[in-house]
C-alpha cells in the first residue's frame, strides 16, 4: 500500500512541547475521535489504518496547525507493523504513546455451530494479535521515552449477548494482555486499557451522512449517566492515562459506559 505524505507539519510545534502518539484503527470511529482528542492537546499523531481512503479523508479534515501523518497497513501483518513503527520514528523522532484501538467492530458472529474457524481466527488476529505485535515492535521506543500503551477493550470483555463468542474472547484477551504487559514492561512503560460501552461514533465514520438523525431519547434514558457516550469521553480519559499525571496507574482496565455494567436488569 502507498503511504500518502503528511498534510500537516510535524515540526510546527517544538519537539519538547509535543509528544508523539500512534493510534491504530484511527481512520474512523473511536480511533478517529481519540486522534482528534490528542491533537487538540498538542500531541503529534500517527494514524494507522487498513482503510487508506478513510485515513486520507481523516487527515485532510484535520484542523490547520495540527501535526499528523497517516500510514496504511494491517495490524495483524507483522511486516506492516514494522513499517508503521519505522515511519513513526522517522516522522516524529520518538514515540510516547501507543494506542491499540484497531479491531473488527461488529460483535455478532452468528450461531456457534456455524462460526467458521477462519472467521474466529481473523477476529483474534486483528483484535488481539494486532495489539501484541504493535507492543512488541514499539516497546524499544516506548522504553526510551518512558511512555504508555493504552489498549481499547470493550465492556463485552465483562458481559455478553448471545452469539458474540469471538469478539468477547478477543476483548477479554485484551484486558488480560494489558495487565501482563504492565508487569513485563514496568516501570519504564505503563500499560492500561479502556473498555467503552455504547459510544455514538456515527459522525466519525467515513460514510457518515450529512443529515445524521439523533438517537431516540430511550437510547440515552437507559444509561444511569443519562446519555449515550461520545468519542470525547474515551479520548479525554486516554489523554490523561498517556500523560505524566498518570504515572502511578498501570495494569488497569477502565470501564466507560455511563454506568450500564453496574445496572441490574430483569425482564
Amino acid at each position: 500500500m502507498s503511504n500518502p505524505p503528511p498534510t500537516n507539519d510535524a515540526t510546527a510545534i517544538p519537539l519538547e512541547q509535543s509528544r508523539v502518539a500512534l493510534v491504530t484503527g484511527a481512520a474512523q470511529g473511536i480511533g478517529r475521535g481519540i486522534a482528534q482528542s490528542l491533537l487538540q492537546r498538542n500531541w503529534r499523531v500517527v494514524l494507522f489504518d487498513i482503510d487508506e481512503a478513510a485515513g486520507q479523508q481523516c487527515l485532510d479534515q484535520l484542523p490547520e496547525g495540527r501535526a499528523a501523518t497517516f500510514i496504511a497497513g494491517d495490524v495483524a501483518n507483522e511486516a506492516d507493523v514494522r513499517r508503521c513503527i519505522e515511519h513513526t520514528l522517522e516522522w516524529g523522532g520518538r514515540l510516547d504513546a501507543l494506542v491499540n484501538n484497531a479491531g473488527l467492530a461488529d460483535p455478532h458472529s452468528g450461531p456457534l455451530e456455524t462460526l467458521a474457524l477462519e472467521d474466529w481466527q481473523r477476529r483474534l488476529d486483528v483484535n488481539l494479535t494486532g495489539p501484541f505485535l504493535m507492543a512488541k515492535h514499539a516497546v524499544q521506543a516506548l522504553r526510551a521515552s518512558e511512555g504508555a500503551i493504552i489498549n481499547i477493550a470493550s465492556t463485552r470483555a465483562w458481559q455478553s449477548e448471545p452469539q458474540c463468542e469471538s469478539y468477547a474472547a478477543s476483548k477479554g484477551g485484551i484486558v488480560a494482555l494489558t495487565h501482563a504487559l504492565a508487569m513485563s514492561l514496568g516501570p519504564q512503560v505503563r500499560v492500561n486499557s479502556i473498555s467503552p460501552g455504547w459510544i455514538d461514533v456515527r459522525a466519525l465514520q467515513a460514510d457518515a451522512p450529512d443529515d445524521l438523525k439523533p438517537l431516540p431519547p430511550s437510547a440515552h434514558a437507559q444509561h444511569p449517566a443519562g446519555r449515550v457516550g461520545k468519542a470525547e469521553d474515551i479520548g479525554s480519559l486516554l489523554a490523561y492515562l498517556a500523560s505524566p499525571e498518570a504515572t502511578f496507574i498501570t495494569g488497569q482496565d477502565f470501564i466507560v459506559d455511563g454506568g450500564m455494567t453496574r445496572k441490574m436488569i430483569y425482564e
